[in-house]
């Protein structure tokens, strides 16, 4: 594909935890995401500011083209005055910085979510704590028994 000045490719593998500098991420590690999606990364442009931009999903990166990631096109203009970036790398560390606080946050409602326990309404949640070790005979067969 030629050379576009008025385009910058942004992949989701730019941004994937998992892989070194040398597969091919472009951020560091406290900016990369875990499981990067196409998604995911165009809710975190439109955080960082950025607001023109398109899909296209089901396409491979040239280097890695077992995985149909998708890209996402970003107009030039709007990313560098959106996020205040001089250059496509500049861009691409306010969208893996936005990125990260995103997944950061959903973390931590998650683990908050899960301390505070089940809802008062959540029957099937409130039934996985229940304890039977107050109940007359704690092993199966002693309950056997006093069924009889």
């Amino acid at each position: 594909m030629a050379n576009n000045p008025d385009r910058i490719v942004v992949w989701p593998g730019y941004f994937d935890l998992k892989t070194s500098r040398r597969s091919g991420r472009r951020v560091s590690k406290d900016r990369a995401v875990a499981n990067p999606t196409l998604d995911g990364l165009a809710y975190a442009a439109r955080s960082a500011g950025i607001r023109k931009m398109k899909k296209e999903e089901k396409t491979s990166h040239p280097s890695r083209p077992h995985e149909q990631e998708g890209r996402l096109w970003i107009s030039t203009a709007d990313a560098l005055s959106g996020t205040g970036a001089t250059s496509k790398e500049g861009v691409l560390q306010a969208i893996g910085t936005a990125w990260n606080t995103q997944q950061s946050e959903i973390k931590a409602s998650e683990k908050a979510a899960k301390i505070s326990g089940p809802k008062t309404g959540d029957k099937r949640g409130r039934s996985q704590r229940k304890s039977f070790k107050g109940s007359k005979g704690t092993k199966p067969s002693e309950r056997r028994k006093r069924r009889k």
